[in-house]
């Protein structure tokens, strides 16, 4: 069965394992499923909810386009644009912005995280971008939206308020509600240094993390840092429980293989992490090193990526501003 996919990733710079593991090799896998339909959107709009530099960002958009072409999404099979470039987005956000109750964004836990003890200085962007992600994935009838644990209470709410449009304005089915694919034999990436933080570009240490543009001598040299414990790796995954940069990186070692974790530990059940980091290192940096590789080739021609972001926008226009001339026709404008 055909899926329409719809998903982003905001041009914030530094995209590294966390990002790879948790989007861009799922995105990869959907673009190479024959009969799937995938736009995969840089979400640029989505990064100006914190201060930006204006150099920094036009980089950052065309290293996040560059990045999905060096992971493997083929272009001209896949819909890739950056989202300013398609006015109906903050058009058809503004209408949904009209018709969804506060109390639905109060219940926004990411907000919360994300703005911290002083919320009365976050941006009104920060607080409302989750229906901004909304008519980004409903003007599109997306079917399907890959997301992980931080995205799936937006996803909620965008079935939330397709369900309530098409309610309010006696539009059965008009707004797809789109389904979530979930991520299996997936551990959420944590810090190389702290397996109880998430892996981030903010982190000052360089060695928290594998970035996308690492060369294979750093990414070897990253995991051969990174912290574990003194105790051998367990035969069963509750044995984890109170060892979160065992099971941090037994986790990486199980998404980049595409296996259970629990396989992982019949592998390495008994042997000392020397062992592990070994063999994680070496099957990293034969999967980072090619797209390092790639993604600096890729950034040193930044025609091929704004051609390929302008044919992309062109497209994603098209059907957007179809769906918006019927949606302006439901509301009356």
């Amino acid at each position: 069965m055909s899926k329409k996919i719809f998903s982003g990733v905001q041009p914030t710079g530094n995209l590294h394992l966390g990002n790879y593991l948790g989007a861009i090799k799922n995105f990869v896998e959907l673009n190479n499923e024959k009969e799937n339909n995938c736009i995969f959107c840089v979400v640029d709009l989505h990064a100006i909810t914190v201060k930006q530099d204006k150099d920094q960002l036009k980089k950052n958009i065309y290293e996040t386009a560059a990045t999905f072409i060096a992971s493997g999404i083929d272009p001209y099979k896949s819909i890739i644009f950056n989202q300013s470039k398609v006015s109906a987005h903050t058009e058809f956000s503004w209408i949904l912005s009209c018709m969804t109750p506060m109390g639905w964004l109060n219940r926004m836990t990411q907000f919360k995280e994300k703005a911290g003890k002083d919320k009365e200085k976050a941006s009104i962007g920060l607080y409302i971008y989750p229906i901004l992600m909304a008519s980004d994935i409903l003007l599109y009838d997306a079917t399907h939206v890959p997301v992980g644990d931080d995205q799936k209470q937006h996803l909620e709410l965008t079935r939330d308020i397709a369900q309530k449009f098409n309610k309010d304005f006696n539009c059965e089915d008009f707004l797809k509600v789109p389904e979530p694919l979930i991520k299996t034999n997936f551990s959420r990436i944590m810090s190389l240094k702290d397996g109880q933080k998430k892996m981030s570009k903010s982190d000052p240490s360089n060695l928290s993390r594998i970035n996308l543009t690492d060369s294979k001598d750093a990414i070897i040299n990253k995991i051969k840092k990174a912290k574990t414990d003194s105790f051998p790796i367990p035969d069963e995954e509750q044995k984890l429980k109170d060892r979160p940069e065992a099971k941090n990186l037994l986790g990486i070692y199980s998404s980049v293989s595409n296996q259970t974790l629990g396989k992982t530990l019949n592998e390495f059940d008994g042997k000392n992490f020397s062992d592990l980091k070994s063999r994680l290192a070496e099957i990293l940096s034969d999967k980072i090193s090619p797209i390092s590789n790639e993604i600096k080739k890729l950034m040193d021609d930044h025609k091929y990526i704004e051609d390929i972001l302008l044919e992309g926008a062109n497209k994603a226009d098209e059907i957007a501003e179809k769906k918006m001339k019927e949606i302006k026709n439901i509301i009356g404008f």
